[in-house]
């Protein structure tokens, strides 16, 4: 991904907190939420996005942008025509994302009632979905709810990211999820390790 200048309406406005310093109090806030301290890097974003076939998709989803290191970056490789909705639940990072992203469109609510936002906008299901939930820090018994609603929303052939951390993928939590997403999707696949992120990460490129 360049170095070029970030779309419309992304700059900060004056005097409100850096997206780390927001993102490292919700973090302390709520840490089996946010699950990192730092947002993610445009390179960690740039893979992310790099598992989405653009030409062909019609909807696509995000699941938990926070303060949107991959929202800012989706309209420029939409379509078109194409949709997109960036889903959050928590209202400073919804108020942020409104705030610094007006061409974008954010739904304050759970993941587990997407199917709620998805028919207010008179949308279908989605070709592709972005997420950007902490899976690893989730019990099994949630995991598997968001798990049920992201496949439920999901397209059949339809492509499913997100991403785990380098150390925490090798822990019972990470490797649980690993399962789940085996259990659950056709084919898994894992991007090479991003290094240029805080901390090291790869994506899970999964195919329903």
């Amino acid at each position: 991904m360049s170095d070029a200048p970030a779309p419309t309406g992304s700059a900060r406005p004056k005097g409100s907190a850096p997206a780390a310093v927001q993102f490292l109090a919700r973090f302390a806030r709520n840490p089996r939420t946010v699950g990192a301290v730092l947002p993610s890097s445009r390179y960690l974003a740039e893979a992310m996005l790099d598992s989405v076939n653009w030409d062909e998709a019609n909807c696509v989803l995000e699941f938990g942008p926070g303060t949107g290191p991959f929202t800012r970056f989706v309209p420029e490789r939409l379509k078109p025509d194409a949709r997109f909705l960036a889903v959050e639940r928590d209202p400073a990072f919804v108020a942020r994302l409104q705030r610094e992203l007006p061409h974008v469109d954010v739904a304050h609510a759970d993941v587990t009632a997407v199917g709620e936002e998805l028919k207010a906008r008179n949308l279908g299901p989605a070709d592709a979905i972005l997420c950007g939930l902490p899976w690893a820090a989730f019990p099994p018994d949630l995991q598997d709810r968001l798990m049920t609603a992201t496949l439920e929303h999901l397209k059949p052939g339809g492509s499913f990211a997100t991403f785990a951390y380098v150390q925490g993928a090798v822990l019972p939590a990470g490797r649980r999820f690993r399962a789940l997403l085996d259990e659950r999707f056709s084919r898994v696949a894992a991007s090479p390790v991003v290094w240029r992120n805080a901390p090291p990460a790869f994506v899970y490129r999964c195919v329903k």
